[in-house]
């Protein structure tokens, strides 16, 4: 049924849905929703126990941990001032350095104003302080961490880019900037944490360091024409428009609006506008954050052609590029659109993209409230963003992966600084700030997260308690109200949602059902109660681009296959769910906790299922084989046919290399220079990046004509590289291919006259200039067969 279908007891009319509970009915005021909302200030609501305080809390001790003088390191290295404490390695030690400061001052102002912790507005201080100080050291506005690596490997202050930059010197790559790692994203954060200094902590002396920083970047695009401008935002420059129009908002200065829309990137955006979906092949979060930018500037300029594109852009990643966690990517890039069950890999699902798209939620939901936008801001809220935090350590996930069988990999306290590290900080320190939103006289209530609200406007205090999402019943209570008065009351009724209860203090209402809400309108007073009962029902969602695949879902929680702890890898096939129908057979073994177990259906076992926000440490499974009795036969005969090729091809080898396992590659005197060892579907792999390669040893026992058998990606694009034996090339490899979600096998004969020299081969892979090769997977010498010839 759709949300805006009338569910329980239907009228004609316009009079809305019954929603019906023992005993009289009250009549109540029947008003239409306000047509904006804005969302209460964070510093107005306290969350109650629950799971998301418990992230609260372990964010709180992991953002505590960190030391200011230690991430301004470089800021003040930079400014010619001796720092004061070393600087953090991981990416704190690459030329991205001092990304993590604008997140970190971001997340100590969001914990101030989430909790009051006097602490973090202090640090917070502290950070203002130091960059105003680094400022007024170079005298022109610049402010900044990042370093730049010259061609000849030597690293230095990034400033001096810029003035390669102001004369034309433009070297745009997706990431690298003249030799920078996307300083104009590094910036964003930086700007954003001023902006969050300034907004909960009342720094009003941040807002005089991001106006002077401004006034930097604003001298460097005035030296440069549109088509230079365009070049230059070609590298991952993040949401640094959203950063110019808040800018102008704060401080009523027209030329910040000015320059926000010349960071305007058309070659993503004018697409978006004109409602086209091009987004495959690109890097996911580089464009969600330029989208919000859009928006920003749309709503302030008044052009709404710009955030109608931002609706479009919302539209399409939910509807046709996220996975049932909410999350999107696979490796980073968006893919086709519906394109999920062939990218079920390790690396799904990268923090920072949700991160992003709950902000841009937030941003689209004020000047269209609708529920509907909150159906998806719960899955992702919800099912990825606790998921990305072991509540335990406080430490974040980079991917959420969703293949089966995949361990979460966690990041180190001092050692990993990731982006999805700096925006982990910064989502955990806020599950507050979308309970409850406010318009004209109306309260929504989005989140059913248990918090009070202190509303100031009307001498109120509401508090929401429930245990949802395990259970469906939630309670909005007026504990004060300074006076009877008249409003509004909207509670979000699940998109999945198919039978609500709804009561005022004990009586039934006749409720209108308006945008996804169920809409009270009366005279309160201290003491209300109102009481949802919502059902949470168990329910199956296919993948949309193979309904052999699907995931099983408890009202919002996304459950998964217990597949074990991470520390064992799990070897067993896929699991399935082997029928047609398979909810009769999934059986509650905890509600309280929302665990159930598969009875007679499950392949090669029947299994526990768990919410998958809740498995930290344990191996998942969220995707199963779907099918039914006949479908799981040919399923079976097709993984017997693969497993036989697997072993022909194993007694035809000779010796092989394992990428990525240290001891194999050392085996093989592994040597290399720009390449990196990757894991596809949990096959190591390994390749070369430009002006790299990568070089070992095979060792060959046969007497019998021999081929080097190489197994590659179907959707690396525009690769070529030289494979060599013993410094004699056998082939130029060319990787454009289009075979999606698949790996495809190539194997070269290598002659008689390089196999009878020694008993070991030297392979070497090389890029062509400008090109990277690979990755290569499963590299192995292997006999030929009668008639083998390149691919």
């Amino acid at each position: 049924l759709g949300r805006r279908q009338l569910l329980l007891g239907a009228m004609a009319g316009a009079a809305g849905v019954l929603v019906p509970a023992i005993g009289r009915t009250l009549e109540v005021a029947t008003r239409r929703l306000p047509r904006v909302a804005r969302p209460v200030p964070l510093s107005d609501v306290r969350l109650l126990p629950s799971r998301y305080l418990d992230a609260l809390d372990a964010n709180r001790r992991y953002v505590l941990s960190l030391e200011a003088d230690r991430l301004l390191h470089n800021f003040r290295v930079s400014a010619g001032l001796a720092p004061r404490a070393p600087a953090y390695g991981g990416w704190e030690g690459d030329t991205i350095a001092g990304h993590t400061l604008g997140h970190w001052l971001s997340a100590l102002s969001l914990l101030h104003a989430q909790t009051g912790d006097a602490e973090a507005a202090r640090r917070a201080g502290y950070v203002v302080d130091e960059l105003a100080e680094c400022q007024r050291r170079h005298g022109d506005g610049y402010v900044a961490g990042f370093t730049r690596r010259r061609g000849d490997g030597s690293v230095v202050d990034g400033k001096e880019i810029f003035t390669e930059i102001m004369r034309g010197d433009i070297r745009a790559a997706p990431f690298d900037l003249n030799g920078c790692w996307s300083p104009l994203y590094n910036w964003h954060k930086l700007l954003a944490g001023l902006r969050d200094a300034e907004r909960w902590c009342g720094l009003d002396r941040a807002v005089a360091v991001a106006r002077g920083l401004g006034g930097f970047v604003e001298r460097v695009l005035r030296a440069l024409d549109a088509a230079q401008v365009e070049r230059l935002l070609g590298c991952e420059h993040g949401g640094i428009s959203e950063s110019f129009a808040d800018l102008a908002e704060r401080t009523g200065e027209p030329r910040w609006l000015t320059l926000a829309a010349q960071l305007y990137h058309h070659q993503v955006l004018d697409p978006l506008t004109s409602r086209r979906d091009e987004l495959a092949g690109l890097h996911a979060n580089t464009q969600i954050p330029k989208v919000l930018g859009l928006a920003r500037l749309g709503a302030l300029s008044g052009r709404t052609e710009q955030v109608a594109a931002a609706r479009f852009f919302w539209e399409a990643v939910t509807r046709d590029h996220s996975y049932i966690i909410g999350g999107n990517s696979d490796r980073e890039y968006f893919q086709a659109p519906r394109a999920v069950a062939r990218y079920l890999s390790e690396q799904t699902c990268e923090g920072c993209n949700t991160y992003n798209m709950l902000k841009l939620t937030r941003e689209l939901y004020g000047s269209s409230p609708a529920a509907s936008y909150f159906d998806f801001y719960e899955r992702a809220h919800l099912n990825h963003v606790l998921a990305q935090q072991d509540p335990s350590t406080g430490a974040f996930t980079y991917m959420t992966p969703l293949m089966a069988g995949a361990a979460r990999e966690y990041s180190t306290p001092f050692e990993s600084f990731w982006c999805c590290v700096g925006t982990g900080m910064e989502s955990h320190a806020k599950h507050g700030d979308s309970v409850f939103w406010l318009g004209d006289d109306a309260l929504f209530v989005n989140l059913y997260v248990p918090a009070t609200l202190d509303w100031r406007d009307r001498g109120a205090v509401v508090e929401l308690t429930t245990r949802y999402p395990h259970e469906g019943a939630v309670e909005v209570r007026f504990a004060r109200l300074a006076e009877p008065q008249e409003f509004t009351v909207a509670l979000r009724k699940p998109g999945w949602c198919r039978h609500a209860l709804l009561r005022v203090n004990g009586h039934g209402v006749r409720a209108v059902e308006e945008a996804g809400y169920l809409v009270v309108s009366r005279r309160w007073q201290g003491g209300d109660t109102l009481a949802l009962a919502l059902d949470l029902p168990l329910r199956v969602e296919a993948a949309p681009d193979d309904t052999r695949r699907a995931a099983v879902l408890r009202g919002p929680q996304v459950l998964a296959a217990d597949l074990g702890p991470d520390e064992h890898p799990y070897r067993g096939p896929e699991p399935a769910l082997v029928a047609a129908d398979p909810l009769p057979s999934v059986r509650p073994v905890d509600l309280a906790a929302s665990r159930f177990r598969t009875v007679g259906i499950g392949q090669p076992q029947d299994w526990d299922l768990v919410p998958f926000h809740d498995q930290h440490r344990r191996r998942s499974a969220v995707y199963f084989r779907h099918v039914d009795a006949a479908g799981w036969a040919m399923l079976r005969q097709a993984d017997a046919e693969a497993e036989a090729q697997a072993e022909a091809l194993q007694a035809r080898s000779v010796d092989g290399i394992e990428f990525g396992d240290a001891a194999a590659e050392a085996s093989h005197g592994l040597a290399s220079a720009m390449s990196y060892a990757v894991s596809y579907r949990g096959r190591g792999g390994r390749d070369a990046r430009s002006g790299g390669y990568l070089e070992f040893d095979l060792r060959n026992a046969s007497r019998e004509p021999v081929a080097l058998h190489v197994t590659y990606w179907g959707e690396e694009r525009a690769r070529t590289f030289e494979i060599r034996v013993d410094g004699i090339p056998i082939a130029t490899q060319h990787l454009d291919h289009d075979d999606p979600g698949r790996f495809f096998e190539v194997e070269y004969p290598i002659s008689a006259s390089l196999t009878g020299r020694s008993e070991r081969l030297r392979v070497r892979i090389e890029p062509h200039a400008g090109s990277a090769a690979g990755p290569l997977f499963d590299c192995r010498l292997v006999r030929r067969r009668d008639g083998t010839v390149p691919r």
